[in-house]
């Protein structure tokens, strides 16, 4: 952005913004001033700053206004906006969140319906999900309680290499519940199931159903990139 470009911006009495000040919108008699490697020029009057910033080719962008003077840095100020969009982009994918899934199943459930239902459970923890494990008691089945607490139990050590009982069986009305933890961060799951998506894409691995929610967490961050990267100038 040249220097003058923000001039015009400035005298149209805009909304204030939590951006920093750059060129013409600063409005000090000197500055502490950064050069663009981040080297001490030392305290320079604003002319003397925005002189500079034009001769670079740069912006100027007041970094620290509460100093006295305020600290500039001769810096590519759109360059600088799109680096620090990634950065917090790079910053939410580290720190996603855990989803709570939930799976239902009768405590006479039959072996194929068992496995089906596993296979989910065991999916959802490979994906860094919690998954909350519900069993549901009809009619006489209520007055067995053990029935559902040792399908519990079985079910937990089935997929103890992925997760943990975080939350211990217990009644809950006519149900019984119980949580799993995965053993792995969301993360570090997603980061593992792009690299198997890559190779089921490239013909090495077989596909699988998973795949669809990474296509979506994928589309989830390109959307978040567009969104938050800076308008060029027109």
């Amino acid at each position: 952005m040249a220097v003058g470009q923000s001039a015009a911006w400035c005298n149209r009495g805009g909304p204030i913004s939590a951006e920093p000040r750059i060129n013409d919108r600063i409005r000090v008699p000197e500055v502490r001033l950064v050069g663009p490697s981040g080297e001490q020029v030392g305290i320079v009057p604003l002319a003397k700053a925005l002189e500079l910033a034009q001769e670079y080719d740069l912006d100027l962008v007041e970094v620290a206004a509460n100093a006295r003077p305020p600290v500039c840095k001769l810096m590519d100020y759109g360059k600088f906006k799109y680096e620090s969009a990634m950065k917090a982009r790079e910053a939410r994918k580290n720190q996603a969140h855990t989803v709570i899934k939930e799976m239902k199943l009768r405590p006479k459930i039959d072996p194929h319906d068992y496995d089906t239902k596993k296979g989910h459970v065991v999916r959802f923890l490979k994906q860094g999900d919690k998954v909350k494990i519900t069993i549901m008691f009809r009619g006489r089945e209520q007055s067995r309680p053990e029935l559902g607490h040792r399908l519990l139990q079985r079910l937990a050590g089935d997929v103890q290499e992925l997760g943990f009982v975080e939350s211990a069986p217990k009644q809950d009305g006519r149900n019984m519940i119980m949580v799993l933890g995965p053993h792995k961060k969301k993360t570090e799951a997603m980061a593992e199931a792009r690299e198997a998506q890559a190779a089921r894409k490239a013909g090495r691995l077989p596909q699988d159903p998973s795949d669809v929610e990474v296509e979506q967490y994928e589309q989830h961050e390109r959307e978040q990139l567009e969104h938050d990267a800076p308008a060029e100038d027109s």
